[in-house]
């Protein structure tokens, strides 16, 4: 029989959050970031869940060509825009707008043979030091791009650096406003953290933030929280998008003194049961996680003994007395109780963010999709 771990993509949660961002930012567009195959949930598993989404946002060509398989007809934005002059021969082939970000990219334009102009969002560096044109270059190459054939419409781009944060937004807000404020085209400013958490310029009477006519939603979709411990996703109405579980293949009975794992890193003090989980590090679970990792087992709060191993980790039996083999152990998400564990928490024992937990989902592990 097949070792007894899965991994679960809920499809009607990753409907619910991208209605939560669509809540949090009612008069912008959606990107739907589906970078790193879907930050680990693979593509083709979440298209149904998001193609209610106004376009998709990605890295590679290859992933495009996926989106563009399955029936999406929308709008696709590469994020990093093209890396060679054959990248741009795909954007025509795929009709996929692009971001340009350096001179190289305005450069690759000038010299691209098309008949059909392009789509680009001319990326403003704006404080965050990673890619872009600095302020005080963007309406130079602004001017590039707008005077060559091969450009369609220009929109206008940036990324923020402490959306999540105390330091906020305005300091990016303000070098992006002023070096824009009389140019020409749609704005595409907020991340999931900035939607969430600063407000948008909506247009009538109500709150008034900064303007972002696109909005590019990644981790939040995949219920998340993009500013974890500050805010929970169950604070931001997140619902997880991802499930890992895997059952309990054995039980040991332990005595005071007894230790558990490779350098018998834990040692117990008193009497008590535990169960070894067919998950291991090999699958995705990170071996940094410590004792007391939280974990659910049959949907009841518990947590991890020892150290993680390549294929193994151990959970302590004490809230659940009746468990054993093949009791249900959800490492993150959601158990069949209903009970919730968020990959935030998990992250956090060991020292990350739950994007390199989803992106971390080792091949190994079969996936169901689930409505």
């Amino acid at each position: 029989m097949p070792r007894p771990i899965q991994a679960v993509v809920h499809t009607q949660a990753l409907r619910h959050n991208l209605q939560a961002i669509r809540r949090s930012a009612p008069d912008a567009r959606v990107w739907a970031v589906v970078k790193a195959n879907a930050y680990g949930h693979g593509i083709e598993r979440v298209f149904e869940g998001l193609r209610g989404a106004d376009g998709f946002a990605l890295l590679d060509i290859g992933e495009a060509q996926r989106l563009r398989a399955l029936g999406w007809r929308g709008p696709i934005l590469l994020l990093e825009g093209a890396f060679e002059l054959r990248d741009l021969e795909w954007c025509s082939r795929l009709d996929l707008w692009h971001t340009v970000h350096c001179e190289a990219q305005i450069e690759m334009l000038a010299a691209h043979k098309t008949h059909v102009p392009q789509r680009v969002f001319l990326k403003m560096n704006s404080g965050m030091n990673r890619l872009g044109f600095v302020p005080s270059q963007y309406r130079a190459a602004w001017t590039r791009l707008n005077a060559l054939p091969q450009v369609d419409e220009i929109s206008l781009m940036t990324h923020f650096s402490d959306a999540d944060g105390p330091r906020g937004i305005a300091h990016q807000t303000t070098a992006f406003e002023a070096t824009t404020a009389d140019l020409p085209g749609e704005r595409c400013i907020h991340n999931s953290a900035a939607v969430l958490r600063h407000p948008l310029h909506t247009g009538g009477t109500g709150v008034v933030g900064p303007t972002s006519d696109w909005v590019r939603a990644g981790i939040a979709l995949y219920g998340s929280s993009p500013d974890h411990p500050a805010h929970s996703a169950g604070d931001w109405g997140l619902q997880p998008a991802m499930t890992l579980c895997a059952r309990i293949i054995a039980t040991q009975t332990l005595e005071a003194g007894d230790a558990v794992g490779y350098g018998s890193a834990f040692v117990a003090e008193r009497p008590m049961r535990i169960g070894v989980v067919a998950c291991g590090y090999a699958d995705g679970y990170p071996r940094i996680c410590p004792s007391g990792t939280p974990v659910l087992v049959d949907g009841v709060p518990s947590c991890t003994v020892g150290r993680v191993s390549m294929d193994m980790l151990a959970v302590d039996l004490t809230p659940v007395p009746l468990s054993g083999d093949g009791s249900e152990v959800t490492l993150w998400g959601g158990a069949t109780n209903t009970a919730v564990l968020p990959i935030d928490v998990v992250a956090e024992a060991a020292q990350t963010l739950g994007y390199e937990l989803m992106c971390a989902l080792a091949h190994r592990v079969p996936v169901q999709v689930e409505n």
